[in-house]
């Protein structure tokens, strides 16, 4: 089990402040629930007065409880103990428990990891849903998988080129302490965690902060200047900002997305990138969608989905993934690759990605849309999973459309 990285480093004395900020960011994560980025956001931001330190032990111990609640509690009974998991957990990371009241008669935790019967759902703590899913398509990998998928995530950088190149954002990065590891033709990864959005070189728009997997999706386009591409869930942009880069700020890129304030964050985004070949378009009716038919040489759908293949950075999202979910989110896929599929030109490409690792939403919802639209071809397509490739879990298809 991961230690967090603030026990390993600074090993500070615990204040019973700060665990109790950590059970109150538990209880609203997992009984309300919010996630756990907003929650932690929203509480920083009430609380000035905490230091980094106090904020690093409050967000990592939030985090590494998130990814191993099971072993000390059932997610979905409630209320639940939250200063006795802590204490469990605290003593599970080798740390001597104060003598304070909340942990003078601290029972013993509900399981024994150490014995060979423990289920895999409960050491390496998820659902039993998910845990017979994954080990029914994946077989004996599906344990290095699940527990890859605990991981804390790595900090990977995505070089903007329109700005920088990789040698000298590192070059820039180590001037201010930061050593990174080059991990392909602009992908640095931090060899330690930490906010380097206060970086100078960020605030120029010399980088994004993009995990190497998610990386992978517009690369799988084969962009060609001067291309026009139809980003089709653009959300807050990130794949439409490297596609952007790509073009070498030539050509164009229209981002679609429903919600207007992530469009505004895209035209912020793309403003401080050093990019104006990206416009963003509102899709709140199907009009905008049916005026690019046959327009785009190149077509992205990240569509929504169950988010299973990061759960390294949103630990929470596990207790949330069932099978309600699923559906909801193979309806939505089918719906929006029936949508887009004429947008593309014929010779084009259509690339459709999920950071999922469900063949559902995969590979089996691929050959459904090529039972239906003979137009199409599958030229490539690739599942990443955390255990080999070492990032998030991310699948990638590629479709051509024929001439």
């Amino acid at each position: 089990m991961p230690i967090s990285s603030y026990f390993r480093c600074m090993a500070q004395k615990l204040y019973p402040n700060l665990v109790h900020a950590v059970a109150f960011a538990l209880a609203e994560t997992i009984e309300q629930p919010y996630p756990a980025d907003k929650v932690l956001a929203r509480m920083f931001k009430s609380t000035p007065q905490w230091g980094s330190r106090d904020r690093s032990f409050i967000a990592e111990t939030t985090y590494d409880i998130l990814r191993y609640l099971r072993r000390y509690a059932d997610p979905s009974r409630h209320p639940i103990p939250w200063l006795d998991v802590i204490g469990w957990h605290l003593q599970a990371s080798g740390h001597e428990l104060p003598d304070w009241p909340e942990w003078e008669n601290l029972p013993p935790p509900p399981h024994d990891l150490n014995a060979e019967s423990c289920p895999l759902a409960i050491r390496e703590s998820i659902t039993d849903w998910m845990d017979q899913k994954g080990s029914a398509f994946y077989g004996e990998r599906w344990e290095a998988i699940v527990t890859a998928l605990n991981q804390p995530a790595k900090v990977v950088l995505r070089v903007n080129p329109i700005r920088a190149t990789t040698i000298s954002l590192q070059e820039a990065l180590s001037k201010e302490g930061w050593e990174t590891v080059q991990k392909g033709e602009y992908a640095l990864e931090l060899v330690e965690r930490g906010n380097v959005f206060r970086t100078p070189a960020f605030k120029d728009g010399w980088f994004e902060v993009q995990d190497l997997a998610s990386q992978q999706v517009a690369l799988a386009l084969d962009i060609q200047p001067g291309q026009r591409i139809v980003d089709g869930c653009a959300g807050a942009g990130g794949k439409a900002l490297q596609i952007g880069a790509l073009l070498a700020n030539k050509g164009q890129v229209i981002a679609l997305e429903p919600d207007e304030w992530k469009l505004k964050e895209l035209k912020r985004r793309a403003k401080r990138a050093g990019l104006n070949n990206i416009q963003g378009k509102l899709t709140t009716d199907t009009k905008t969608v049916k005026r690019l038919h046959g327009s785009a040489d190149r077509v992205l759908l990240d569509v929504p989905c169950t988010g299973s293949g990061v759960l390294r950075r949103n630990p929470d999202a596990k207790w949330r993934i069932d099978q309600t979910l699923l559906d909801r989110c193979l309806n939505l896929q089918e719906e929006i690759l029936y949508q887009y599929a004429p947008v593309c030109k014929k010779g084009g490409r259509l690339v459709y990605a999920t950071c999922s690792i469900f063949p559902e939403e995969n590979q089996e919802q691929i050959a459904q849309f090529l039972k239906k639209h003979t137009e199409y071809s599958l030229l490539e397509e690739k599942q990443l999973l955390p255990d080999e490739f070492g990032y998030d879990g991310f699948y990638i298809a590629v479709l051509e459309k024929g001439k």
